[in-house]
């Protein structure tokens, strides 16, 4: 085992300093708006001592940060020792971490455009016991082929009672890896145009405009919409479509960049994921690690037969910043992602033969909607009349999607296997095996308990709350059976 002392690229000074120099782009942002664009660098003028001052204290802090990337280049070393990888860091206060490589779950790769432009890569090393959606040690930026060798030490342990593997050897297996499913451009620009990105747009542009609440002059802004509206419906409603398209637009592109050479790959009981087109990831997922499996179909990829497959994994974050649910397949045929999870999980049964909500339940799928859309509806044709009749169109709409919900609730026990369906808008098809199940409740109303049927929840491990799976207002019977096969 080697004991040589391995260091950083000096690229990880550059790395670290402009990501801190990113987190204070924000303030300098506030710092401009709250003074009104007034500053000055005239030093005769009255507004120069408050632009020194602030920008003063925004350059100190520039400065600061551009010197801890410097010092936790120069500080941070690692190297090998006794089936360890082991990391020293720190200027004043010296840290050490002994991370042993049979503990080691994972190593993640991330490529960004730096790492990309000298060869190297960021390696984020996983275990059990990662904490806080963290990884255990974060190799900011290291050669290729040094990143290789951790990985080659981590199979060496693993394996000592077996040959050890050389470094071609090593490199031959993961060339000759199986790939299991590679992401064809047609199906990249088809999960683009129908992802639903365009919320995670809008609400990401929402959470920016209330951070400026303070600053945003609002009942201005508010007064002259109202005048604005005045101007004619359709040019309010072709505004908000344009919005629309934009934000649709922005989701596009970053669901390209994003998803770009998806492919998977299995490997040593695990699952290898690697994508990316800016900033290339590679993230590995023990299969011992994923406590249940998620078929999710939105309408519009349902019509067409396609589906979006999503592991909930425990521990670590799987590379995929705080979120443990990963994308296994962005966008596959159902047909074929059923025969594909056969092929890795040989033991779960993928096509279940349901049991479903009996159908003296289905007005609950629409009955509470109902009540609550009666004011909205009221108050629209009252004040917006004669267009706020429109609004009557949700009354049958809201019943169309409850018995939609109605038909998609079910769900089935096979051995050792629960398996729930059921959909909001998107369908899901939640597979979880009991030893996974965190816990099994049920939930039962005065108006449910008069029909016998009750609601079921299962939850699985997966990020801070948890994963649950909820199918409403199945047989009471059938809503006891699943909480007495969970209890035994």
């Amino acid at each position: 085992m080697s004991k040589e002392v391995n260091r950083l690229h000096p690229v990880s000074a550059v790395i670290s300093s402009a990501k801190a120099l990113k987190s204070m782009i924000f303030p300098l942002v506030v710092i401009i708006i709250t003074n009104g664009f007034h500053f000055s660098f005239n030093f005769h003028s009255d507004n120069f001592w408050r632009t020194a001052f602030l920008f003063g204290i925004w350059g100190v802090g520039a400065i600061l940060a551009l010197v801890s990337g410097i010092v936790k280049w120069r500080t941070f070393v690692y190297w090998f020792e006794d089936g360890e990888l082991r990391v020293k860091y720190g200027l004043f206060v010296k840290k050490k971490r002994y991370i042993p490589f049979e503990r080691i779950q994972s190593l993640n790769y991330n490529e960004g455009i730096f790492h990309r432009i000298f060869g190297l890569v960021k390696v984020q090393v996983e275990t059990a016991g990662s904490k806080d959606r963290k990884p255990e040690v974060e190799l900011t930026a290291i050669r290729k082929a040094a990143a290789d060798a951790i990985e080659l030490e981590m199979r060496r342990t693993k394996n000592k009672t077996n040959e050890q593997m050389s470094d071609e050897q090593s490199q031959t297996e993961e060339v000759l890896a199986p790939t299991i499913y590679h992401m064809s451009i047609r199906d990249l620009l088809i999960l683009a145009i129908t992802s639903g990105g365009i919320g995670v747009v809008l609400s990401g542009l929402a959470a920016i405009i209330s951070q400026l609440s303070d600053i945003i002059p609002y009942e201005k802004i508010f007064d002259e919409l109202a005048d604005f509206a005045k101007i004619g419906v359709f040019i309010v409603v072709l505004t908000v479509i344009f919005s629309l398209i934009v934000a649709w637009f922005v989701s596009f592109i970053i669901t390209l960049i994003n998803y770009y050479e998806y492919t998977v790959r299995t490997e040593d009981e695990k699952l290898i994921i690697t994508k990316g087109l800016l900033e290339k990831k590679r993230v590995t997922l023990p299969l011992n690690r994923i406590q249940a499996i998620r078929i999710v179909e939105n309408p519009l990829r349902q019509l067409f037969g396609f589906a979006t497959v999503v592991v909930e994994s425990a521990g670590g974050n799987g590379g995929e910043g705080n979120d443990k649910k990963i994308a296994l397949f962005p966008l596959i045929k159902k047909q074929d992602c059923l025969g594909t999870l056969e092929q890795i999980f040989p033991d779960v049964n993928w096509r279940p033969e349901f049991i479903h909500s009996p159908n003296r339940a289905r007005p609950f799928f629409y009955r509470i909607d109902f009540i609550w859309l009666v004011p909205i509806i009221g108050a629209c044709s009252y004040y917006f009349y004669p267009y706020g009749l429109l609004s009557l169109l949700l009354i049958p709409l809201s019943i169309l999607i409850g018995i939609w919900q109605h038909k998609t609730a079910a769900y089935r026990i096979d051995g050792k296997q629960l398996t729930m369906q059921y959909r909001v808008f998107s369908r899901i098809t939640f597979f979880m095996e009991k030893k996974r199940i965190q816990s099994i409740g049920t939930t039962q109303t005065y108006f449910q308990k008069r029909k016998n049927v009750m609601s079921v929840k299962a939850t699985v491990m997966s990020g801070m709350t948890g994963m649950t799976g909820n199918v409403r207002n199945l047989e009471q019977q059938d809503a006891e059976t699943i909480v007495s096969w969970y209890e035994h």
